[in-house]
């Protein structure tokens, strides 16, 4: 691994912890980056998930004051996403390579899909918040935790706008504080993210970059608490036409690659 190389992939690793603690969808810019330094998809893949674990650590911590009193709420969904994690994970490592190479660029392409849906969602969940009331339906008490565990699988398969879909799920079915939701979607994602990891490490070792874990992981580690400090002040716009160009170009690079 090349000097340059190595500078590459530790801003990457900080721009995706940003990106994943204010957005989400900080693996459309690690992702296409390890493509077009020449490593697999699956070993891309493994490698970027190891990575951003720091990440979502020190993003969740700086949304702390955010995430108080949503203690009952992330016993019941975090055991969902740690069931999704597993089950994406496995069928990452169970699925051949062709199939993962066939699948990822749809996967990109509903990553940014969602990214380009963001200022809706958040328009339909304001409108939410505002028409609910006390009570919460049956529908929603039964689609939060089977949305919840999708996007866990997702996450656990290929981690590219898991936290834009977790953001769409909650601020549809929950009446919380859109910050608030954001920390959740922080900590949910994080542990996805752990889980997929520590299941690579046991089930698929030969399919980590130690290295490249290790220079994601202390990119992501800085970029977390960035991220958390940087909160909303940034023009959210910017980071999705940021997001949108990396994620074409990555399937651009592996349709014609």
């Amino acid at each position: 691994m090349s000097w340059p190389e190595v500078v590459l992939i530790l801003l990457a690793g900080t721009a995706a912890g940003t990106i994943n603690t204010i957005v989400g969808s900080g693996t459309l810019v690690t992702f296409p980056m390890l493509l077009a330094f020449g490593y697999p998809a699956v070993v891309a893949n493994v490698s970027n998930t190891l990575g951003l674990v720091a990440g979502g650590v020190t993003g969740t911590w700086g949304y702390r004051k955010e995430l108080r009193g949503s203690g009952d709420l992330l016993r019941r969904l975090a055991p969902m996403s740690f069931v999704g994690a597993v089950i994406g994970a496995l069928l990452l490592i169970v699925l051949p390579a062709s199939a993962f190479d066939a699948i990822v660029p749809v996967l990109i392409g509903i990553g940014i899909l969602l990214v380009v849906l963001g200022p809706w969602l958040q328009r339909r969940a304001a409108a939410a918040h505002h028409d609910a009331g006390d009570q919460v339906p049956l529908w929603r008490r039964v689609a939060l935790p089977v949305g919840i565990l999708l996007a866990g699988v997702y996450g656990g398969y290929f981690g590219a706008a898991q936290g834009v879909l977790l953001m769409g799920i909650m601020s549809v079915l929950l009446t919380d504080p859109l910050q608030r939701i954001n920390g959740i979607k922080n900590v949910l994602g994080t542990v996805v993210n752990a889980v997929a990891a520590l299941t690579f490490v046991v089930v698929a070792t030969d399919k980590i970059d130690w290295a490249v874990a290790g220079l994601i992981a202390l990119g992501a580690l800085v970029g977390g608490v960035i991220g958390a400090r940087l909160g909303r002040r940034l023009p959210p716009w910017v980071l999705r036409c940021f997001i949108v160009v990396v994620g074409v170009a990555a399937i651009v690079n592996l349709v014609l690659g």
